[in-house]
């Protein structure tokens, strides 16, 4: 619901931007569907007609026609690095949990009268959707598996120091907060030109995620922040043969933090010259091979891994040492 009023706000701002400089705007989303009309019509004094769909008339539009509608931007976008195309991806993974249409019109009321017009605003918001993932975790329940602390990142980003025109690449991509705390790096590390960002928004960000719920949790935790077509593959990274990976696929810079104790399967295994069943030590080699000569890496690491003393471990600290001018390594403790 966040997104969907998002999007509302969005829309409205890229009309505006058109009027100003004399160009027409053709909205993303059909008059029927615009969140003005089925969500929150309004009467003159402002407030929410109470005509608004309710019950089990909204929870039927909302299931039986506006998440199909949405789907449906996939196939009929024009292309994977739209706007359009992302919400399809989005909304063909998603489904409406609240059951009941009285409370779905309660919390749309309530998302409402949320403005998503400032960058102050959008920054807040983007805030608040990044802390309900980590509630989430804190929960218990899952999402918050996908989060890695934000002065955590800020940090591994300070120091990596992207530059306008480097590849940014996170092969485990989660809610995607390198990637966005990279984005606001940049944002605010000079005064973009109209080129600048527009390398920003395409030609910059990469990731591929696994998990279908952090997948869409990454795409929209990217909007949200202002990169409108991620290019955030669904995909499991692991599964690419190392040998197939050529010099065009590579990144200037690789930011990341893996999941540890995972188990892949023997056949994944084969995909790596180092066999370990650690997803993390599978992923580091990965990052090794994708990154380009002379690139830079900010890679989260369990607290082991400088100590372990099975042959993988052993292997894996050579291949790094062999392969990477190493300035600073960073041993953390789990939980830090």
């Amino acid at each position: 619901m966040l997104f969907l009023k998002y999007l509302d706000d969005l829309e409205k701002d890229k009309q505006t931007a058109a009027e100003l400089s004399g160009r027409s705007y053709s909205k993303i989303i059909d008059e029927e569907f615009q969140w003005s009309n089925w969500a929150a019509p309004k009467l003159e004094n402002g407030k929410i007609d109470h005509n608004a769909l309710t019950g089990d008339d909204l929870a039927d539009f909302v299931n039986v026609k506006l998440f199909p509608y949405l789907k449906k931007f996939k196939a009929n976008a024009d292309n994977a690095n739209t706007i359009e195309y992302k919400i399809g991806e989005i909304f063909s993974e998603l489904k409406n949990r609240i059951q009941s249409g009285y409370n779905l019109r309660e919390v749309v009321n309530l998302i409402d009268e949320l403005r998503f017009r400032t960058h102050a605003e959008k920054h807040e918001m983007s805030h608040l959707y990044e802390g309900k993932i980590k509630n989430m975790g804190n929960a218990g329940r899952n999402g918050g598996e996908y989060y890695t602390p934000r002065p955590l990142i800020k940090t591994t980003v300070k120091v990596v120091n992207p530059q306008i025109g480097n590849t940014i690449y996170d092969g485990a991509v989660g809610s995607a907060g390198f990637l966005v705390e990279a984005f606001e790096y940049l944002n605010k590390s000079k005064k973009l030109s109209t080129k600048d960002s527009e390398t920003l928004q395409k030609n910059t960000f990469y990731g591929k995620e696994k998990k279908s719920l952090a997948y869409i949790i990454g795409i929209m935790n990217m909007i949200l922040h202002g990169v409108e077509a991620p290019n955030i593959i669904h995909t499991n990274t692991l599964a690419e043969n190392l040998a197939d990976i050529q010099e065009k696929d590579r990144y200037d810079i690789v930011l990341a933090n893996p999941p540890f104790g995972g188990k892949e399967r023997a056949e994944v295994q084969q995909n790596f010259p180092i066999k370990t069943g650690e997803t993390a030590f599978l992923f580091l080699q990965h990052f090794i091979k994708i990154l380009k000569a002379g690139g830079k890496a900010g890679i989260v690491i369990k607290n082991t891994f400088l100590s372990n003393t099975d042959n993988a471990s052993v292997a894996l600290r050579k291949e790094l040492l062999s392969s990477c001018n190493l300035h600073t390594v960073l041993d953390l403790p789990s939980g830090t």
